[in-house]
């Protein structure tokens, strides 16, 4: 909860929610699980309010901010989720996709770039949307029965809080809209020949809207009748948290990924690097929709989960900051966590992760080190991107998100940019942007986007402490660890998933017959 007038941060609440993998390569999370947590962040919220004395019916309006190829499908008859929300790093879909490109005149990739921003890959939402129809009988036959509604988080979490079954808005909004690979980003429609060649009924889609303007009201809790008028993708938010609205001004987002935006105004600009084009966000149905280049990297906070969750060397993820802290250097390993192949720029789905470099000498502080530090290269990866597409380099880093809270990881950072790293004191600024977008809606008008409105904002900044020809050396060390981790992973399966030693003929001849030689040999000498 935001002052309109400040932006200060008021009061807030924060869940963590279960990420499941049935299989490998697979993520997925329970739509209700996440519903949930919205209610009771927003109970404990307005709880806390109270206890400041502060009355939760000042409370104006609701920003809703998401994770944004996380696609969900459910009943609109029942009200139930069909199947789990398929993550946005979920690789399920690898086959779906060379599927698809065999389709696609040269296997070309970029095919559908002009219009979507976006190259085929398992991260947008339509190849996920694909593979359900596919999959789940029981989407299939609401489809045909007319009972199914797909969408992103926003979408579910929308439709839910405005009313459920009983008349909810099914909706999203542009910048969302432009992560599904089924959005013309110029139109600023549904495209009919993408929504053809994934074989994506039209019907089952969500309208799409801008990313301020009221969609209904709160149907139940302690926020009912408040109006839910802001709906903005979490990296788009991160932008207008960040106040970007001029062209060339960027921001990096350290969550569960890493993502780098950069605000080209009205103009949709095209990478010709390996980065994406998107919507930044369209601030009103009236208002003209503005794009931005984007750099994604599918594992950065996911990293310090796995070394949490998976290996066990730490218990809280505090605790990495301090593991690295203590050696001060990786001591030559180096960390690629392309546990969902490889993103910007290199768009490898066969690429998985790797641990190298190791010694005798090295122990879970160099690999917590190496962690940290593989967040920082493949942002600068996707800086030097950015800076070739836009042709005048950054001077700063502009950052956000919760792992900016580690100061070993934004000194690094900086180290390895040879630039000033700047983080505002608030690191949220993906809430922030969505309650911008809510409190600046026609019809809530609480909070003013011109440009002299806008509250200046308290930062930390963090200055380059190596010199540049080390941060090079480093650098270059782990662009040759990014190329031994492709190539690992193919979608073809070994044949009836035999993986037996006599699977291959001529070694089971060999071993057949050294054990006939034997028992032979045995019996002549006895």
């Amino acid at each position: 909860v935001f002052n309109a007038k400040t932006a200060e941060l008021l009061s807030h609440h924060q869940v963590e929610i279960q990420q499941k993998f049935p299989k490998e390569g697979w993520v997925e999370q329970d739509p209700k699980e996440i519903l949930k947590s919205v209610h009771e962040c927003v109970e404990r919220t307005c709880e806390k309010l109270q206890q400041l004395n502060i009355d939760i019916t000042n409370i104006k309006a609701i920003g809703v901010s998401n994770q944004r190829e996380t696609t969900v499908v459910w009943d609109k008859t029942t009200g139930e989720p069909l199947y789990n929300a398929i993550v946005w790093l979920d690789l399920r879909t690898q086959s779906t996709v060379e599927r698809l490109l065999k389709r696609i005149p040269g296997k070309n990739k970029a095919f559908f770039k002009f219009r979507t921003g976006l190259p085929l890959s398992t991260y947008f939402s339509a190849v996920k949307l694909r593979w359900l129809l596919d999959n789940v009988e029981e989407i299939r036959q609401a489809v045909d029965d007319g009972r199914a509604m797909f969408g992103t988080i926003d979408s579910w979490l929308i439709w839910v809080c405005i009313c459920g079954k009983n008349g909810g808005v099914h909706c999203t909004d542009v910048t969302n809209a432009s992560r599904t690979m089924l959005f013309n980003i110029h139109s600023l429609e549904w495209d009919p020949e993408l929504c053809q060649f994934f074989d994506i009924p039209m019907e089952i889609l969500p309208k799409v809207r801008s990313s301020s303007e009221i969609y209904g009201l709160m149907k139940s809790g302690a926020l009912t009748g408040v109006p839910i008028s802001g709906c903005l993708g979490d990296q788009s938010a991160a932008l207008v948290g960040q106040m970007c609205f001029q062209d060339g001004q960027a921001k990096n987002t350290y969550g569960t990924g890493c993502f780098l935006l950069c605000n080209t105004g009205q103009k949709s600009v095209f990478s010709e690097h390996g980065l994406l084009t998107t919507i930044a966000y369209k601030l009103g149905r009236d208002k003209s929709v503005c794009y931005a280049l984007e750099g994604s990297v599918a594992i950065a906070g996911a990293v310090v989960r796995w070394l949490r969750d998976n290996l066990g060397i730490v218990k809280t993820a505090q605790e990495v900051e301090k593991l690295a802290a203590e050696v001060g250097t990786s001591y030559g390993c180096y960390f690629v966590p392309a546990f969902s192949g490889l993103y910007a720029p290199y768009w490898e789905p066969s690429a998985r992760g790797i641990i190298c470099g190791l010694t005798q000498f090295t122990n879970k502080n160099h690999i917590a080190f190496a962690a940290l530090e593989a967040v920082c290269f493949q942002t600068r990866e996707i800086l030097d991107a950015m800076n070739k597409d836009c042709g005048i380099p950054l001077t700063q880093l502009q950052v956000d998100g919760g792992m900016t809270n580690n100061k070993v990881l934004m000194q690094l950072q900086s180290d390895i940019l040879c630039i000033p790293v700047v983080k505002p004191s608030m690191p949220e600024t993906t809430a922030l942007g969505a309650a911008m977008a809510a409190g600046a809606a026609e019809g809530v008008g609480i909070w003013s986007l011109n440009p002299g409105d806008l509250t200046a904002v308290t930062c930390e900044r963090f200055e380059p402490q190596i010199n540049p020809e080390e941060s090079e050396f480093r650098y270059a060390r782990w662009k040759k660890a990014v190329m031994k981790s492709m190539g690992w992973e193919t979608s073809e399966a070994p044949p009836n998933g035999d993986t037996s030693i006599f699977c291959s003929l001529p070694l089971g001849f060999f071993i057949m017959s050294s054990m006939i030689m034997l028992i032979g040999a045995k019996y002549v000498s006895g």
